[in-house]
């Protein structure tokens, strides 16, 4: 959802096939399978999001409990990393563009941005119990613009370097404004808390829900996936590994360190008035923390916003891109079984927007706990069927297609350059058939000194003519 928010698979092919490498030659374009992973992995993180918001609690426990668990706050973190690859088709993939080109695509994503940003606040004034993600990725995307250049490995460190210190900077400035402080100082000079009735940059940045601080290293490490060639053979293999890893790391680090640390299971209970700390390294059921505490740290509860929870996050949400691409990509029978899915990925803005407009419309966040399934397989139900009708007649969903015109600006018609002109055709010269060229066709004024004063007369210039250039006997001289 990003964005056209997102491209769809059609428009990431079109900008994959038209990038060249600086030599001018084409590069070589995905295969159509992997794009169309791209949007199916978006599908299933827009209807992750849908089970976050309208579906059963995971507390009903079962298969039904467990899918409802791993659906909070993963979703948001796929949808995040897949927003940072669509950054970099924005900007040119695989080759980034330069030059005239590149500042016309960084120019589109800052108005889309400023887009986002604007959608954001406008659906958080729905008053809907929906933490709205929008605004948030409209301020990553300009935060992570001046990256986009960079190579795969560059924004690889970059990412996790960001996942190592972010949190900590975050823990930091919450503590230091509890109780108001520098946070309220801010907010009173801020334009954007003026305009929005919020706490502008400091809820955007630091307190909201989806801080933009934890939630950069999810969007730099989407780009970083783009930039990899994923049909080199093994690639997919390399990054469901990847992903694997890192999932391990993040969730069974944060096992380890809150069983091994002595005095962290009961901080943690403290601070969540629960007794479910024990489930903190991969459970939201912990709920937020009440006040800080540095135990908190340790665990990798999906929006705890921790090292531990970005790197278990984005291995997940790694692994189930990799699976994506690669099901997409080798069988035509999972490509036509996950049309539906595939559909709603296409047009995820519309999809995310249309959701939370229809949670307003319908109450459906003021519902019984046991409607909360039949609700939950409506929406998605709804999705599908809209997606799959509107794109059989067009390319964007309606809102991909306003964001799309919002965001293209006309470029003049190309002039021509020399080279590229075709050759001029010589015209050949007539040559007269009754006045010999070496004949001057006027007599000069003026007579040399040197030359005799009397002009020859035509008989004398016929008999010093050569006879193919004498005109027919009775016709008569020009």
């Amino acid at each position: 959802m990003t964005h056209d928010a997102v491209p769809t698979a059609t428009a990431a092919r079109s900008g994959t096939a038209a990038a060249a490498t600086p030599g001018g030659s084409p590069s070589r374009a995905p295969s159509t399978g992997r794009l169309i992973g791209i949007d199916l992995a978006r599908g299933l993180a827009i209807f992750g999001m849908y089970a976050d918001h309208v579906g059963p609690a995971p507390s009903v426990g079962g298969a039904l409990g467990w899918l409802m668990e791993v659906a909070h706050g993963r979703s948001s973190a796929l949808f995040a990393l897949l927003a940072g690859f669509t950054l970099i088709i924005l900007t040119g993939r695989p080759q980034p563009r330069t030059g005239r080109a590149g500042r016309q695509a960084m120019g589109r994503v800052l108005i889309r941005s400023a887009v986002l940003i604007a959608l954001g606040y406008a659906l958080t004034w729905l008053d809907t119990d929906v933490d709205v993600i929008l605004a948030c990725y409209g301020m990553i995307f300009v935060l992570a613009l001046p990256l986009y250049r960079l190579r795969a490995a560059t924004l690889a460190v970059i990412a996790a370097s960001a996942a190592l210190v972010m949190p900590l900077v975050l823990y930091a400035l919450r503590a230091a404004g509890e109780g108001g402080g520098w946070a309220d100082a801010v907010v009173a000079r801020d334009p954007l808390a003026r305009v929005t009735g919020g706490d502008g940059f400091v809820e955007l940045f630091v307190t909201g829900a989806y801080p933009v601080l934890t939630w950069l290293p999810f969007i730099i490490a989407g780009m970083a996936v783009a930039k990899l060639d994923l049909t080199r053979p093994g690639m997919l293999t390399r990054l469901a590994l990847s992903g694997g890893a890192l999932a391990a790391l993040g969730y069974g680090g944060s096992w380890l360190a809150l069983h091994l640390v002595p005095g962290a299971l009961s901080a943690v209970n403290a601070v969540t008035a629960g007794s479910s700390a024990g489930s903190a390294w991969w459970s939201d059921a912990a709920g937020a923390p009440s006040e800080g505490t540095p135990y908190w740290l340790l665990v990798a509860a999906p929006h705890s916003q921790t090292t531990w929870s970005i790197l278990g996050n984005t291995g997940v949400a790694l692994l189930v891109l990799a699976v994506c691409l690669a099901a997409m990509d080798r069988s035509a029978f999972l490509r036509r079984s996950a049309a539906p899915v595939v559909a709603a990925g296409s047009i995820s803005l519309t999809a995310y927007v249309g959701h939370i407009g229809a949670i307003k419309i319908l109450g459906a966040d003021e519902l019984p706990a046991d409607a909360a399934l039949p609700v939950l397989v409506t929406f998605i139900t709804a999705t599908m069927l809209f997606a799959l009708v509107w794109k059989r007649y067009f390319r964007r969903g309606p809102l991909e297609h306003l964001l799309h015109v919002a965001t293209t600006v006309p470029s003049p018609s190309p002039t021509p350059t020399p080279a590229l002109l075709p050759p001029p055709v010589p015209v050949p010269t007539p040559v007269p058939t009754s006045v010999p060229t070496s004949v001057p066709t006027s007599v000069p004024t003026s007579v040399p000194t040197s030359v005799p004063t009397s002009v020859p007369t035509a008989s004398a210039d016929r008999r010093a003519e050569p006879k193919s250039l004498r005109p027919p006997a009775g016709r008569p001289v020009d």
